[in-house]
């Protein structure tokens, strides 16, 4: 699974005061968890990193083989980069314990579009192809993988408003502890 560490020391020792005064983190966290699942969906669908820059557009070779692609195969794709059918951003998971709220995506293509990747950085395919309907076979192909290089679209992290919603989930929860029961 693709994931990534936020360090905040606000954050932290909000956690470190709810922690003292409660037995078991995992409410808390799951809360977080659930919180950051659904705010990197939202932004996946509005197109922007945490930070909130816009992801890097598709290159122009990238959208002729998208169309290739529409014509050949019926594929379609999303006006966004990270989009395709949603499968990715559908797949975003959080998972919590009771000291961690984690998010990440297991998706294939995860840490290419977090980190961005270069041309070749995966080796080669190279082959003889079969024959089809549409071309004779035995011809030979080498290509990079990828074949383009990738730019980084960071998906993952914490944005500001992430970081406020984070303080209220455990102001919220200081606030259950402090009222009487």
């Amino acid at each position: 699974m693709t994931s990534e560490t936020i360090n905040d020391a606000e954050i932290q020792a909000a956690l470190d005061r709810l922690a003292g005064a409660f037995d078991n983190m995992f409410g808390p966290m799951t809360e977080i968890a659930d919180h950051m699942r659904d705010a990197t969906k939202d932004r996946m669908a509005q197109g922007v990193s945490p930070d909130g820059t816009p992801f890097a557009p598709r290159s122009p070779v990238t959208l002729a083989r998208y169309e290739a692609d529409k014509v050949r195969k019926g594929d379609s794709y999303g006006p966004l980069p990270l989009w395709r059918r949603g499968i990715m951003r559908g797949g975003i998971a959080s998972r919590a314990t009771e000291d961690a709220a984690e998010i990440g995506s297991n998706a294939i293509q995860a840490a290419v579009m977090q980190f961005g990747a270069r041309q070749g950085e995966f080796g080669a395919r190279m082959g003889v192809s079969k024959a089809t309907d549409k071309r004779p076979g035995g011809q030979r192909y080498f290509f990079h993988l990828p074949w383009g290089d990738i730019p980084a679209r960071p998906f993952l992290g914490v944005s500001p408003t992430d970081r406020s919603n984070i303080h209220d989930i455990l102001n919220e929860w200081m606030e259950r502890i402090a009222r009487p029961t």
